[in-house]
């Protein structure tokens, strides 16, 4: 026992343990050390056991660097989303995390800002830190893709979740925000509201088209009419949703708001109840994406839930998918989002 504490404080000493050190405390040669913390099915389990217990002893960490540059993987995967304050995407970082801790690796988390310069940058970072694949709700402000192609030029996979790409060889998994928000729009028109404000995101980001064509589908299959200054188009943060609110008093007759999220539905609902107009006995609202806030506020605000934790847990599976099987394609995934109605949008007098 004496001889073990003696060599330990040598070898804390000397620096690093290394491979050699259990090697020569054990007898055993070091290549055998090295297959058996390898886990080699070539080592007994019983000399795995005995290595792995003396490693342990001595206090042995492996060099990931010089295992992840042998082997060409860091066994590290990359997350780019716009804005980690948003529930939405916490919540799909946790699936993303859950997953990728089970397959062993680790999770490098950026958030954009909804900036495209600062999504370039956050590329070519991870791109430095050789992650072996990406996972990406792109930026509001993103129009031009080349920063990605670039990444995806050099071997490695990108799923895209949330936001959808259009762009060659891209694999998405999304909602069909299309269909939801035609169900939103229809069910403020089935509780009696004829005259009814978008706030819509960015119209040169797929989502935000998708969710205004659902919007105008469910208005002209009632026969409403799409009026353009009806659609007020934002980033959605929080001063937009109060810019966007006076903006839709101003307008003829406006008696329900379909936010394309819950944020600036949230805002603007404050700042008309500031106003003293009654919710929704003169003004109805509903929003999109069920941020925690949205069933305790007054009104609770109707909203479309989206399976956050299931899309990133989904994106990740997928990424591995294609990692194993050095495979790339053009691949959509849809997950089905639920029409949460809330107080909101519940008129109790219909027209």
């Amino acid at each position: 026992m004496k001889l073990h504490q003696t060599n330990f404080k040598n070898y804390m000493h000397k620096g690093k343990i290394t491979i050699h050190d259990i090697s020569k405390e054990l007898g055993i040669d070091s290549s055998t050390v090295s297959r058996a913390l390898n886990n080699s099915p070539r080592v007994s389990k019983k000399t795995k056991e005995k290595i792995s217990a003396k490693a342990k002893e001595l206090g042995y960490q492996r060099n990931s660097l010089a295992s992840k540059l042998r082997t060409n993987k860091t066994h590290t995967i990359g997350v780019i989303i716009p804005r980690i304050s948003r529930h939405f995407f916490a919540s799909a970082i946790a699936g993303i995390e859950e997953t990728a801790y089970d397959a062993g690796y680790d999770v490098i988390i950026c958030q954009s800002l909804d900036s495209y310069e600062r999504e370039q940058k956050l590329i070519e970072t991870l791109l430095a830190n050789r992650v072996d694949g990406i996972i990406i709700s792109i930026s509001m402000e993103t129009t031009n893709y080349n920063h990605l192609d670039r990444y995806k030029a050099n071997g490695f996979p990108m799923i895209f979740f949330d936001r959808p790409c259009e762009t060659e060889k891209n694999t998405n998994v999304i909602i069909d925000d299309f269909q939801a928000s035609f169900e939103v729009t229809e069910h403020l028109i089935f509780n009696g509201y004829k005259n009814i404000v978008h706030f819509s995101g960015p119209q040169t980001n797929l989502l935000y088209q998708n969710r205004c064509k659902g919007y105008k589908a469910a208005l002209k299959k009632h026969k409403y009419p799409i009026r353009k200054e009806y659609i007020i188009e934002s980033k959605l943060m929080e001063e937009d949703g109060i810019e966007n609110a006076k903006k839709a008093l101003n307008l003829p007759n406006v008696d329900a708001i379909y936010s394309a999220n819950d944020m600036a539905a949230i805002s603007a609902m404050q700042y008309l109840k500031s106003q003293n107009i009654k919710i929704p006995e003169q003004i109805a609202f509903a929003g999109f994406s069920n941020e925690p806030v949205s069933a305790v506020i007054e009104p609770s605000l109707t909203t479309v839930n989206q399976p956050s934790f299931e899309m990133g847990k989904v994106a990740t599976n997928i990424l591995f998918d294609q990692l194993n099987n050095n495979t790339r394609e053009n691949k959509t995934t849809i997950l089905e989002p639920t029409l949460i109605i809330r107080n909101s949008s519940s008129k109790t007098n219909n027209n």
